[in-house]
């Protein structure tokens, strides 16, 4: 609820901007105009994915992997930095803070493990494994738009040796700081069974369908608003008490539709230029880590959607926005309110009474945050 308060409030202060002037109003429509699609993905992705959650997709996913673990607790660790990183890539960091995070945790308890290392994993890899595609993060899809609407392919040629920096890593960090969490055995737990074979068998189908037309070149609000559409109407039919406005991320969409609001307001009135002498110019290795890092620094400070809005225009090419991308994607680790994924993942840590202490969090962020943001920006620096 925080969220969505913050969030009105952005939008009146917005619209009084609008209403007075500070923003002109032909600002305001090219913005909308700019916004609408990524809105709209970000609403039927979330449907998407909570629908194939209630209908056991993750669950099954969670399951399969605990058997592949081999009764290994490395092993399972190491699967689920590849499911944790394809859900990321795939379906967006949220997913995998929000949905995939309780399916760890009960997939480590089950097996009898200390789940904080793969919550770890979750979080840090929800953040930092976002950098590869358009549809990992809201921040990308703003950045494809501002260079020029790459296809998915191109913009991960572009992003491909950072991404693979900021997954390896922290990842590195979390087996050395776990290791003897990793190297124990495990015996799995019972299995639940699939309650709606139906559900889960079409709603399973919809998402495999769904992966490759993400990155077909479509824009992604039409094949997730169309599985969105297909999962209502399944559900309608077979589980209706489901549906509820609960599913819908309207507090998310409320503070990004203020932050949009806000920040392009301060934008009309002299916020650009003063972020340009702070982020510098130039594509150089060392003109690139000045951008990345104050967008580390901003996202820490602000949170990293309003920290790439206000640095957005001081980038001004796609090396520089790929190098913005670095710092506010795999920078956001250190601060609880760096990434709206990292307070939602803390919630589902807390429904499943799960605990770290916001200060070893922030500790181990200060640790891996801006080693991975520097080392990133210089691969993408040598690979551009």
């Amino acid at each position: 609820m925080r969220t969505a308060v913050v969030g009105a409030g952005l939008l009146v202060l917005g619209a009084v901007a609008a209403a007075t002037g500070l923003l002109p109003w032909s600002d305001a429509l090219a913005l909308w105009d700019r916004v609408w699609p990524i809105l709209l993905f970000v609403i039927a992705v979330t449907v998407v994915t909570e629908l194939a959650s209630e209908a056991g997709v993750f669950t099954v996913v969670a399951q399969q992997t605990a058997r592949w673990g081999r009764g290994r607790a490395w092993l399972l660790w190491l699967l689920v930095v590849v499911v944790a990183t394809l859900c990321t890539v795939f379906l967006s960091l949220d997913t995998t803070a929000v949905l995939l995070t309780p399916v760890v945790i009960v997939l480590a308890r089950h097996a009898g493990l200390d789940p904080l290392p793969f919550a770890l994993t979750t979080v840090w890899l929800a953040n930092t494994g976002s950098l590869l595609l358009p549809v990992s993060n809201l921040t990308n899809l703003l950045a494809q738009h501002a260079m020029g609407d790459p296809s998915p392919f191109q913009f991960a040629a572009l992003m491909w040796a950072p991404a693979v920096v900021a997954i390896v890593l922290p990842m590195v960090v979390v087996a050395v700081l776990s290791r003897k969490q990793l190297r124990v055995r495990y015996v799995t737990g019972d299995e639940e069974g699939i309650e709606d074979p139906v559900l889960f068998w079409i709603s399973a189908a919809v998402v495999v369908a769904l992966i490759p037309l993400l990155v077909s070149g479509i824009p992604v609000w039409l094949p997730a608003s169309v599985a969105a559409v297909v999962l209502v109407v399944l559900f309608a039919v077979r589980r209706r008490e489901v549906l509820r406005f609960g599913l819908l991320p309207w507090q998310l969409v409320l503070l990004a539709s203020g932050l949009f609001l806000f920040i392009e307001a301060l934008h009309a009135n002299g916020l650009g230029t003063l972020l340009a002498q702070v982020s510098g110019t130039g594509e150089s290795p060392l003109d690139l880590l000045r951008l990345s890092l104050t967008g580390m620094v901003g996202a820490n400070a602000i949170d990293n959607l309003p920290a790439y809005l206000a640095l957005e225009p001081a980038a001004g090419s796609p090396v520089r926005l790929a190098a913005l991308l670095i710092g506010v994607n795999a920078g956001p680790l250190i601060t609880p309110w760096a990434s709206l994924a990292t307070l939602l993942w803390h919630q589902r840590l807390s429904a499943f009474d799960v605990r770290i202490r916001w200060r070893r969090y922030v500790l181990l962020g200060l640790l891996v945050a801006p080693v991975t943001v520097v080392v990133a920006t210089l691969a993408l620096a040598a690979t551009a």
